[in-house]
């Protein structure tokens, strides 16, 4: 698979696919929120963030009627409409990522687990924020979003999240606080990340190069799944620029690299349990690039 790069939206025609969203599912009277950069925009700038690449509406399960039966009516209106949906199933919650004239746009449906949702990649969002949802005016219309905005942001982007960052920088936070999530133990999938390999837990490596070609002797690796509810692990390379790791399934992972002066958070690696990976930096793109680890033939031990 080839590496892509996140690109900004085109913002008058996000805007306008946005309020096409919003009109599908207020026909069917489906509740929905502005969430993560979408709602950081909105509620910060009041406008879409200029660098960011996607929209991002959610909307919980359990809450104002919906139903994963009534999701999936929007589902099918989506399409009847030119969204071309793609739905991804997972313990979080049903994630609809569409794209209309070239704008991306994910409506997630999320799962309450104990008294949370969990938000890409697994940050931890109290769902008390969402039972009354707050009217703002945004491009011209009145959208929802959590309540208070304040606390809703806090949590997504750290306490910081008035102060604008660089595409880049706001990965790394997410990662933070991915690691300070809490999931309750009969929700959690096991994922383990270690510089050793274990043959009855490991399944595959990471081996991190660096622009030479040659291997990073104790890089700090952070992995955390989109797909399954695993929290953050994080391990060390070897002296082989290697970490071995058991994911718990075949989906969309977060990845963080550093080592020296160089850090690089790839936040949608698609990874299948089984294989391994290489990780080689490119000077020129250093932030945006997704599906940019490599498979790479062989066993995860050394022979």
């Amino acid at each position: 698979m080839n590496a892509t790069v996140y690109k900004p939206m085109e913002m008058t025609v996000a805007e306008t696919v946005l309020k096409e969203a919003k009109q599908i599912l207020d026909e069917l009277g489906i509740v929905f929120f502005l969430r993560h950069g979408t709602c950081l925009g909105a509620v910060r700038e009041g406008c879409l963030i200029a660098w960011d690449d996607d929209l991002d509406i959610g909307s919980v399960i359990g809450l104002h009627g919906l139903t994963e039966e009534r999701a999936y009516e929007a589902i099918d209106l989506f399409s009847l409409k030119g969204f071309n949906p793609d739905v991804i199933i997972s313990e979080s919650g049903l994630s609809v990522e569409m794209n209309k004239d070239d704008v991306p746009i994910d409506w997630n449906c999320y799962r309450i687990i104990g008294d949370s949702i969990y938000q890409y990649p697994v940050v931890q969002i109290p769902v008390g924020l969402h039972t009354d949802l707050k009217e703002i005016d945004f491009l011209g219309e009145t959208f929802l979003v959590p309540n208070p905005p304040d606390d809703y942001l806090r949590c997504r982007y750290g306490p910081d999240w008035r102060v604008p960052k660089k595409a880049g920088a706001f990965e790394s936070t997410a990662l933070e606080l991915t690691d300070q999530s809490i999931i309750p133990p009969e929700h959690r999938r096991t994922m383990s990340l270690d510089n050793r390999f274990v043959p009855s837990t490991h399944t595959g490596y990471l081996k991190v190069l660096d622009l030479d070609g040659l291997p990073v002797d104790q890089a700090q690796i952070g992995m955390a799944s989109t797909t399954a509810l695993t929290g953050l692990e994080n391990a060390n390379t070897d002296s082989d620029g290697r970490v071995f790791f058991n994911l718990p399934v075949k989906g969309a992972y977060v990845v963080s690299v550093v080592y020296d002066d160089h850090r690089e958070v790839l936040y949608g690696e698609g990874l299948v349990p089984g294989l391994n990976y290489v990780y080689t930096p490119n000077p020129a793109i250093p932030s945006g690039r997704r599906n940019a680890l490599i498979p790479e033939t062989g066993k995860p031990h050394s022979v």
